[in-house]
């Protein structure tokens, strides 16, 4: 058996319109993690309301609200230039927003400079003192306080050890690791015991593994400090695994929150479907309500409330389709059943990524993803004919002009 390497380009539909203010708002207010939609979450810890910034005549926010719940972990996750950085930065007062308020343990923030805010903040560049040990950093924030030597002593000792860097304390930055930095940086924000933290793209410095394994160490210890916490990322693996909820950015404005399972299982958007993870598109058009003819493949969808004959974008993940042995290619009552021609594969180290195109619909790739023992099963050279099914209930559609 060969794998080409080829990797075929996934047709995605044209971009979104910006969500509406009302619907952000709503949005904003009524998503709640997928186990507790009956749960009252009680009073947001930071709000932002309408918040507007207009940088010349570039609109970098554009009517964004936004509840964050105590003791929550939220991503504000999207491309570069979407807005989320300058979301974080009007938070902190970093940034003056041109409208708009921001609400602090109910208290208006909006005018303060960040001086007078109750926050701790971790940047990308970590922004350690260099001429300053690792404890003389952590300690910096706490000098301006009236607690005693020994008082603040004892809290770089207790935040040392709550980070892992117990014995590093008489290191200089330039001593230690990219993720020894990054954790002095968290312990000088978490020093002064903030009511909020903000990261902003904390780990995009360091390296694959490090950065695996420093925001598993992150999450659990904002968990075990209960501390509310607002992080900036444009890594989709980073706010799946360590995010409570997740805000997708677009242009400026919220495309949709939700916990990472809904995001990625039921994404409101195309841009949303095919920002977070790996999509198929395949273009349409409506036969009936539970139907979508796409070329001369008719496929069983969910209920649509789209017109008969108006063009669609039908979405399914690659692992979503399934790649049918002769057995199972054989029974006549599965639904979806495709015959599809290989064109490639990609190697993923525990499975492929088969590049398919579809009987009657010559114009679009799909790709399915399998593991490595039923690639052995398979014949996956190019030009060679496979059975696929596309399971309706996985099967998501959209509208052409959503």
């Amino acid at each position: 058996m060969t794998h080409s390497s080829e990797q075929p380009a996934i047709r995605s539909p044209q971009p979104d319109p910006p969500i509406s203010p009302t619907l952000q708002r709503e949005t904003a207010r009524s998503i709640v993690p997928d186990s507790d939609a009956t749960i009252d979450r009680g009073k947001p810890y930071l709000q932002v309301e309408n918040v507007h910034k207009v940088f010349g005549k570039f609109v970098a926010l554009r009517d964004v609200y936004l509840d964050v719940y105590p003791g929550e972990f939220v991503c504000l996750l999207g491309p570069s230039g979407c807005g989320k950085t300058t979301l974080l930065r009007i938070i902190a007062g970093l940034e003056q927003q041109t409208s708009g308020r921001v609400i602090q343990a109910d208290k208006d923030v909006s005018r303060l400079p960040s001086s007078k805010r109750d926050f701790g903040i971790v940047f990308q560049s970590y922004a350690l003192f260099p001429n300053l040990t690792a404890a003389q950093n952590i300690a910096y924030g706490l000098q301006n306080t009236k607690e005693s030597k020994s008082r603040i002593k004892a809290r770089v000792e207790e935040l040392l050890a709550t980070v892992g860097l117990e014995g590093l304390e008489q290191k200089y930055p330039a001593q230690m690791s990219g993720g020894q930095q990054q954790r002095v940086a968290l312990a000088r924000a978490l020093a002064l015991s903030p009511g909020l933290l903000l990261l902003d793209e904390p780990l995009s410095a360091l390296d694959a593994q490090v950065r695996v394994r420093l925001r598993s160490e992150i999450t659990q210890l904002q968990k075990q400090l209960g501390i509310t916490t607002v992080m900036v990322t444009h890594d989709q693996a980073e706010a799946l695994a360590m995010a409570d909820r997740i805000v997708v950015m677009d242009k400026g404005c919220i495309a949709q929150i939700g916990t990472p399972h809904t995001i990625y299982q039921k994404p409101d958007t195309p841009f949303v479907a095919n920002f977070i993870g790996v999509m198929n598109f395949l273009q349409g058009m409506v036969a009936a309500p539970k139907q979508v003819r796409c070329g001369n493949i008719l496929l069983n969808t969910p209920q649509n409330q789209v017109e008969p004959n108006a063009g669609v974008a039908i979405a399914i993940r690659p692992e979503d389709i399934r790649v049918l042995s002769q057995e199972d290619a054989q029974n006549s009552s599965l639904p979806n059943i495709v015959t599809a021609e290989v064109e490639g594969t990609e190697f993923l180290g525990a499975g492929y990524r088969v590049a398919l195109r579809p009987d009657g619909n010559s114009k679009e790739l799909i790709t399915s993803e399998i593991s490595i023992h039923q690639a052995r099963q398979l014949d996956l050279n190019p030009g060679a004919s496979l059975k696929v099914q596309l399971p309706p209930e996985l099967i998501q559609v959209f509208p052409h002009n959503f």
